[in-house]
């Protein structure tokens, strides 16, 4: 029998504010120091007053409208209740009823499926627990209580590991083009939370639903869901039934496991939060919010295949690496402007994109190569010695056949590690093309001495063999040569 899994994902994403949710603490994720940013309202004293960060419901508004949500106009916030070490108050300040926003959806972009989204509402984040090594106790640290957390809740469109995958991956990325959060997994600024079931398919009820909690990494979203899916496979298949719980992730082993039965939202015993009055939201405010929302992922994926007419993964590299992205425009800005200086009457849009091609190829090949090599991540064009200026002209350079591709490939690490204009680099390191032919005859004549047998091979008709003697030739002057010279050279000389 083959089954098919339903999977709806639950994420929240911590907000980037400089203060917490309701109060005045700071929001520092990279904090270390157990309990530094904390006080007497996210600690859950008795007799504190919480109150409404304004730009946590702002960020919140951005996010939803990027996800295309309806953003409710009226709104209130409630008490979630229950009871756990690293939550002070014994309750959760939430929304249930009436979230900030609902109905939205988001498009992925390799199937072009969409995936809608239930709601996204504001709530406070937990504190943590820390379990120290063979201890047989738990330390508790409540800097990150009181976090602006958003909740994301999709409805169960998502079919495979993939498309979660997928989903959270897209969904990472526009909150960092936002700027709302930065999203990183790892640090647990998102956590993922799968739901899943299984039934036959086109079954027309859906199986027992199986939670999988704080999920911190794509790799771990995708490989629980293909081993939950596996389990519960062979259960149906051995007819036993699935039981409705709440499961966790065990890293090493990569299992799921159980933790305990599913809670139900009466579970919870939701109330409005009698000491935060309601929210209203104005036209004003959300046209100001709205008009702060920039180009997002989709878009430039659409205006780069548009603009520049460049192959997919080359625009997805420039797409998910934002700043790879814009230091990729600002020297295709630079090349249009060299172009428009350098031919006065306009260059052809074919000759153009070969310059736009030219630039793509070096970033996406020999500059990531550089930035691997280095252990860098994440491009920052402000740490970065190249200027788009420099880059453009070292672009222009190998157009106008002013350096080879070999002194290019010698060029380019060294205005990686030290900066500098190309063209004073190449004089300074005598890397300037050989322009006498006498030099270069004396080079193709050695080469020809030296290697009979492609001479003889080449007469023969084996073209393979000329260009091997181009290469002997080029080795020769160093890179320094113009290769169509050094072909036409040799040609001449072996006929």
């Amino acid at each position: 029998m083959e089954y098919e899994p339903t999977i709806g994902l639950e994420i929240h994403i911590e907000l980037n504010t400089e203060s917490k949710m309701f109060c005045a603490c700071a929001n520092e994720s990279s904090q270390t120091e157990p309990n530094k940013n904390i006080c007497p309202v996210c600690c859950g004293h008795p007799g504190t007053l919480p109150v409404i960060n304004e730009d946590a419901v702002k960020k919140l508004i951005k996010a939803a409208l990027a996800l295309n949500c309806e953003i409710a106009r009226d709104t209130f916030f409630e008490r979630k209740n229950y009871f756990y070490p690293d939550l002070p108050k014994g309750y959760q300040i939430s929304q249930y009823q009436t979230p900030l926003s609902k109905n939205g959806y988001l498009d992925l972009p390799d199937s072009g499926k969409r995936i809608r989204i239930e709601r996204v509402h504001l709530e406070e984040d937990a504190g943590r627990l820390a379990h120290p090594e063979a201890a047989d106790y738990s330390l508790v640290d409540l800097n990150r209580a009181g976090v602006p957390l958003m909740e994301l809740v999709t409805y169960p469109d998502i079919h495979s590991a993939r498309e979660a995958v997928e989903f959270v991956k897209e969904l990472q990325m526009i909150l960092r083009y936002l700027g709302v959060s930065g999203a990183n997994m790892e640090k647990g600024e998102m956590r993922c939370e799968v739901n899943i079931s299984l039934a036959e398919k086109n079954a027309s009820k859906l199986g027992a639903k199986v939670e999988i909690k704080n999920l911190n990494s794509l790799k771990t979203v995708e490989r629980s869901i293909e081993f939950e899916t596996k389990r519960q496979s062979e259960l149906l298949s051995k007819g036993e039934s699935v039981a409705q719980e709440t499961r966790g992730w065990h890293d090493k082993k990569e299992i799921t496991f159980s933790q305990r039965d599913k809670e139900s939202a009466h579970d919870y015993r939701y109330f409005p939060e009698p000491d935060l009055p309601p929210l209203k939201i104005d036209e004003g405010f959300l046209a100001r919010v709205k008009a702060e929302i920039p180009e997002l992922p989709a878009q430039k994926r659409e205006r780069f295949a548009k603009e520049y007419h460049l192959a997919e993964k080359e625009t997805e590299l420039y797409v998910s690496q934002r700043g790879l992205g814009d230091y990729f425009e600002k020297a295709a800005s630079e090349l249009a402007n060299w172009v428009a200086e350098k031919y006065q009457s306009g260059l052809a849009p074919a000759e153009f994109q070969k310059l736009i091609k030219l630039a793509s190829n070096y970033i996406s090949t020999d500059l990531q190569a550089l930035l691997r090599e280095r252990g860098i991540e994440d491009f920052n064009e402000a740490k970065f010695k190249i200027t788009p200026e420099n880059f453009a002209e070292f672009l222009s350079m190998i157009y106008l056949g002013e350096i080879s591709s070999k002194i290019a490939k010698m060029l380019l690490p060294e205005m990686f590690e030290k900066g500098g204009d190309p063209s004073q680099v190449v004089a300074e390191k005598g890397w300037q093309m050989v322009s006498d032919s006498t030099e270069i005859e004396k080079a193709a004549q050695a080469v020809i001495a030296a290697n009979p047998k492609a001479v003889e091979d080449y007469k023969k008709g084996k073209t393979a063999s000329l260009q091997f003697l181009v290469g002997q030739v080029m080795a020769q002057t160093k890179g320094k040569a113009k290769p169509e010279i050094v072909r036409d050279l040799l040609e001449k000389t072996l006929q």
